[in-house]
């Protein structure tokens, strides 16, 4: 049987590759997207390298983005990312990916889905449909195009871009409606096999549990090789995502928070503290306001997700929260800067504490992004249905 043929873009988008799909071009049911994705993508892949695919081994290089016209009054498009499972034939809707956010824009301007400015400044207005959010992506425009060559340098990424500005509208509440699910700042859950441990659990553009990386015994600064040689802990890491995933009402139970992967997501944060990097560049302490290490569907992150950047600045501004302690109340005001493997990065949230709560009013982050290329992925025919098959075609 030959290769099936689907119109393709591959871009990059801040620290994450995807591919980027037209809605218009899937099958109509959601339910029937997933084997596409799979095969696309190489996976499952028990050696963990899709080299029969277009994924890269590991989760910010496993991803897929579909993109159509808008479904509410106040965006331009609609935008629904896709989590590709390297080892396990799963594809997770439950999140949002910041990083490939920052594409979604320029794509859709170069596509011809949305109309140049008059200007040499576009806003692009994208729903998220994974948490039903609304982002302002803002970049330049020049000869009807988006602009990529720039100053602007992200750790994590060789060379620089033209600047794309995300500003994440309310994003507090994104999966279960209230920043703070629980209503509280901090929480003891008990974790089976492991014991009673104190986390912060904030649902800012995707939800998160942050939990002190002293508390688990680690010095929160561990490189993603060293964690993945660590068994122990990332068995208690997901663990707590696991309890945390029903504390925070997206699951029943914990058997159904092992299989929802993308959500929440889980972390180490630590005080500032010299760190090593990804590239052997060396961190100082002053050159961060709190230390981060993420966990991204089963794997260490290499950087931080940006969505997961904005939950933590978040969690930053709420008095009391397991990261708002370690900032030792050096830093109330302004963007914060996140140290994680790669590097740094710098969030702003605006954060108020109202009579009915902690509310997250934005979240504003830099980016850049590039279109690598564009044509057809080829895939080989999954087993699915024949309605299947013959949307695809």
């Amino acid at each position: 049987m030959p290769q099936r043929r689907l119109r393709a873009t591959f871009m990059r988008g801040g620290t994450s590759k995807a591919l980027v799909l037209h809605r218009a071009d899937l099958p109509p049911d959601q339910a029937d997207w997933a084997p596409i994705f799979l095969a696309a993508m190489g996976s499952p892949d028990p050696n963990g390298r899709q080299l029969d695919g277009m994924g890269g081994g590991v989760s910010s290089l496993s991803k897929v983005c579909v993109v159509g016209p808008p479904s509410r009054p106040d965006a331009d498009i609609d935008y629904t990312f896709a989590q590709v499972s390297v080892g396990t034939a799963a594809v997770d809707y439950s999140a949002n990916c910041g990083n490939m956010s920052a594409a979604m824009g320029p794509w859709a301007l170069d596509e011809g889905l949305v109309a140049a400015p008059n200007g040499e400044e576009a806003l692009v207005r994208i729903h998220n449909t994974n948490t039903n959010k609304v982002i302002h992506a803002r970049f330049l425009v020049e000869d009807g195009m988006a602009v990529v060559d720039g100053d602007l340098v992200l750790d994590g990424v060789g060379g620089s871009g033209a600047p794309i500005r995300l500003d994440f509208q309310d994003p507090g509440g994104a999966r279960t409606g209230r920043l703070l699910p629980t209503g509280n700042a901090f929480d003891t859950l008990d974790i089976a096999g492991f014991g009673p441990v104190e986390v912060s659990m904030v649902d800012a553009a995707n939800p998160c549990v942050f939990v002190a990386a002293a508390s688990l015994g680690a010095s929160g600064i561990e490189l993603p090789d060293a964690m993945e040689a660590a068994p122990a802990l990332l068995a208690h890491l997901e663990a707590i995502r696991c309890a945390a995933s029903v504390a925070m009402g997206l699951t029943p139970s914990l058997e159904a928070a092992g299989l929802m992967l993308g959500a929440p997501k889980v972390a180490m944060v630590a005080a500032p503290s010299a760190s090593p990097t990804l590239s052997s560049r060396r961190l100082g302490a002053d050159d961060m306001d709190i230390t981060v290490r993420m966990i991204s569907i089963g794997q260490p992150h290499r950087a931080v997700p940006l969505t997961g950047a904005m939950c933590l600045a978040a969690a930053c501004r709420v008095p009391g929260s397991v990261a708002w302690r370690l900032l030792l109340e050096r830093v109330h005001e302004g963007a914060l800067r996140i140290g994680h493997p790669s590097g740094v990065v710098m969030v702003d949230a605006a954060v108020e504490t109202r009579s009915a709560g902690v509310h997250i009013g934005h979240a504003t982050v830099y980016r850049t992004a590039r279109r690598l290329f564009q044509g057809e992925v080829l895939y080989r025919a999954p087993a699915a249905p024949d309605r299947l098959a013959a949307a695809a075609e």
